[in-house]
C-alpha cells in the first residue's frame, strides 16, 4: 500500500493582503500572477503553511481576481502561516520579493470568516477617449432602460446575460487633458458583469464605440451599501 503522507498542521495565523496590478503587469493573467506571488513568500522568507496531501502547497486563498488587460487597486488574497509574523514585516518583504506593477498595498490579521464573502461589489474606473456630454448621454439612455443583454464566451461557451442589473451606479467626469471617465459600481453576480461587459451595453443601448483601447482600472472591491451605492473596505471587517 502507498505510504500515507504527513499530515501538516494548520496555520496559527491568517493575514490578509491588498495589493495592485499596475501599467504592463495588469495584462498579468491569474494563474501567471499565482505563480509569481508563490515564488515571492518563498524569496521573502514568509513562514508559509502548507496544506496536507501527497502534494502540499502554501495555504493561499485568491479572490475576486481582475480581468486580465485591467488594472487595479484592489485585489484580494489571504495566506496562512506557520508562525505568528508582524504584518508589516510581511508587508515590507512581499513588496521587495514582487515586480513593479505587483504592488502590496495593505497587510491585516484576518478575524475570520470568508474573505470572499466581503467581495461583494467593485468600483471601476473607465477611461475613454470621448467627451463627457457624448459619453454622459449614452450612461444616461444606458441607465434607463431596465435591461441590457450581451454576449461573451465563457468556459460554457458563448452566454448571454443582462449586464444593467449589475450596474449599482455609474457616473461621467471629464478627464484631464481629454476624454471622459465613468466611474462605475458593479455588483458581483453570477455570471460576472465586466466592466467591458458594460461598454457593450453602452453600444448596444446608444450606439457608443470608443476610440482605441478604454483604460480598466478597478479603484474599490468590498462589501456593498445598497442604500448609499457605495463599497467598504474588506480589510476594515477583518480588523
Amino acid at each position: 500500500m502507498r505510504e500515507q503522507p504527513e499530515q501538516q498542521a494548520p496555520p496559527v495565523q491568517r493575514l490578509r493582503i491588498r495589493y495592485a496590478k499596475r501599467g504592463r503587469l495588469r495584462f498579468t493573467s491569474h494563474r501567471d500572477f499565482s505563480r509569481a506571488f508563490e515564488r515571492a513568500v518563498f524569496r521573502a522568507r514568509v513562514p508559509m503553511a502548507y496544506s496536507s496531501g501527497f502534494h502540499p502547497h502554501p495555504r493561499i486563498s485568491y479572490a475576486g481576481a481582475a480581468p486580465t488587460g485591467s488594472a487595479s487597486e484592489a485585489e484580494y488574497l489571504e495566506i496562512g502561516l506557520a508562525e505568528v509574523v508582524d504584518p508589516a514585516v510581511v508587508h515590507a518583504r512581499l513588496d521587495e520579493a514582487l515586480p513593479p506593477g505587483l504592488d502590496v498595498l495593505e497587510v491585516v490579521e484576518s478575524a475570520g470568516g470568508s474573505l470572499a464573502d466581503l467581495l461583494q461589489a467593485s468600483v471601476w474606473r473607465i477611461a475613454l477617449a470621448e467627451d463627457p456630454e457624448t459619453v454622459g448621454a449614452a450612461v444616461a439612455s444606458f441607465l434607463a432602460t431596465g435591461s441590457v443583454l450581451v454576449e461573451r464566451m465563457t468556459k460554457k461557451g458563448l452566454r448571454e446575460f443582462d449586464c444593467r442589473a449589475a450596474v449599482v451606479r455609474a457616473t461621467v467626469a471629464p478627464a484631464e487633458p481629454v476624454g471622459s471617465v465613468v466611474d462605475v459600481v458593479l455588483r458581483h453576480t453570477v455570471p460576472s458583469v465586466r466592466p467591458d461587459d458594460v461598454l457593450t451595453g453602452l453600444g448596444r443601448q446608444s450606439g457608443l464605440v470608443p476610440a482605441g483601447v478604454p483604460l480598466l482600472t478597478r479603484l474599490a472591491q468590498g462589501p456593498l451599501d445598497e442604500d448609499r451605492e457605495t463599497v467598504g473596505d474588506p480589510l476594515a471587517v477583518s480588523t
